[in-house]
């Protein structure tokens, strides 16, 4: 077998590889650009090369040796690359390796970024620690993929919204979404929930086929979705959850199968007696040999079983949930909407009462609040300007009130008079819609 670079050029190293580490780069895949939202006459997209894209890849199980991060340098030569991270942005350009395939051999969590709107991670994880059976009910569309390879499962959530606002945020969100991937092998299938809500929330975005909705039921609804943990909230925002199908997924509370707490020392001393010498041993040497992160949740797997997911069967449908999660949203709106009416109207009267106490403290004055305005406007500055149009407008309405408009008139006209070289103050008169 031989491998190539986009450009056409023989790599003997890497042709030279075989069995699970070996890593091609084939011509079609390379010679695809990734493209944009945009769409030609007919409404068909239009290809053409990518604006902003994001690539991150973590290995967290086990590090990359020199000759692995060598593999993964000839995929890309500006990217930050360590034993346990790759990173990379393009502008123009793309990505000449395969994601999939690097996540299958050497990476444990994957965030891809574009600014036309895609947002997907990609988690892999012991497949002895997490069944394909148990993640299967939650992948409802090619937004949510789930395979194996000999060792792993890998799990690929995504959400698209080419019509949203672009978030700059989004490439920084892997090291807060990570921990789910602990959670996920620890029974907790909250994340896997919280991926096909987003698919719903896709679904209600793009389609109204009501049919369809009705036709496809919820999988088994976890416990805990009203309080979830801050990886699994970094996941929902990452993948668009709509919050308010959110809180009404998880009004089927399923505290009652919710898992039991951890055991305590009482509890698991004779449990671990009781373990076969050669477990024993075979923990033991694991331990001693170190950088193996899954072994306390193996050896609880050993003593307890695998642990309960906590769910309870599905039993809405998609078309109930979003029809539910619609309702709650008008609600929610009409709600702010009073409350907001409720807030305006308390800030009105809150000022009417303000301006009440003003009026009448002004009224106060007499003449003296017409020799103030004489004093502010020969000043000449804007400020004392805007001072002086508020306390004659104050005046206008206390002469309005006593009957004495015409008055007011008479000494306004002959203000205006006595400062028309002062444009500045002349146009504040004209914009504070006093009489000319």
């Amino acid at each position: 077998m031989e491998a190539w670079d986009p450009a056409g050029v023989r790599l003997p190293w890497l042709s030279a590889l075989r069995g699970p580490l070996e890593l091609t780069l084939p011509r079609p895949l390379c010679a695809l650009p990734t493209h944009v939202n945009t769409r030609g006459a007919d409404g068909s997209r239009v290809r053409r090369v990518s604006e902003y894209q994001h690539y991150e890849f973590l290995a967290m199980d086990r590090p990359l040796d020199s000759a692995q991060q060598a593999q993964v340098r000839a995929l890309s030569t500006r990217a930050r690359i360590t034993a346990t991270s790759f990173t990379n942005d393009y502008q123009w350009g793309n990505f000449r390796g395969d994601p999939r395939r690097l996540v299958e051999l050497y990476y444990d969590a994957h965030l891809y970024v574009t600014n036309w709107g895609t947002h997907q991670v990609m988690l892999r994880l012991p497949k002895k620690l997490l069944d394909l059976r148990a993640v299967q009910p939650y992948l409802l569309d090619e937004h949510t993929e789930a395979w194996t390879t000999g060792t792993h499962l890998i799990v690929d959530l995504r959400s698209d919204d080419e019509g949203g606002d672009w978030d700059e945020t989004a490439e920084d969100s892997l090291a807060a979404i990570v921990g789910v991937r602990a959670e996920l092998t620890g029974g907790d299938l909250r994340a896997l929930y919280l991926a096909w809500l987003s698919t719903l929330t896709a679904w209600e975005r793009e389609d109204d086929n009501e049919e369809e909705f009705r036709r496809v039921l919820e999988p088994p609804v976890p416990a805990g979705l009203a309080e979830l943990t801050a990886p699994q909230r970094a996941l929902a925002d990452f993948l668009r959850v709509d919050p308010d199908l959110l809180a009404v997924a998880a009004e089927a509370d399923a505290a009652a199968a919710a898992q039991p707490p951890l055991s305590t020392k009482r509890d698991l001393a004779p449990l671990v007696a009781a373990l076969p010498e050669k477990d024993k041993n075979a923990f033991l040497l694991r331990l001693a040999l170190g950088q193996d992160p899954h072994l306390p949740t193996d050896l609880l797997h050993c003593l307890l079983g695998a642990p309960s997911s906590g769910t309870l069967p599905g039993r809405r449908s998609a078309a109930l949930l979003l029809d539910a999660a619609h309702e709650r949203r008008e609600n929610r709106k009409r709600h702010a909407l009073r409350q907001a009416a409720h807030e305006a109207g308390r800030r009105e009267r809150a000022e009417a009462a303000v301006r009440e106490q003003r009026l009448a403290s002004v009224a106060e004055e007499g003449e003296a609040a017409w020799q103030r305005v004489d004093s502010l406007i020969d000043t000449k500055r804007a400020a004392e300007y805007d001072m002086a149009i508020t306390l004659l407008q104050d005046l206008q309405e206390i002469s309005t009130r006593a009957g004495q408009s015409q008055e007011f008139g008479r000494r306004l006209h002959l203000l205006r008079q006595q400062h028309h070289r002062k444009p500045a103050f002349i146009r504040r008169l004209d914009h504070g819609k006093l009489p000319r």
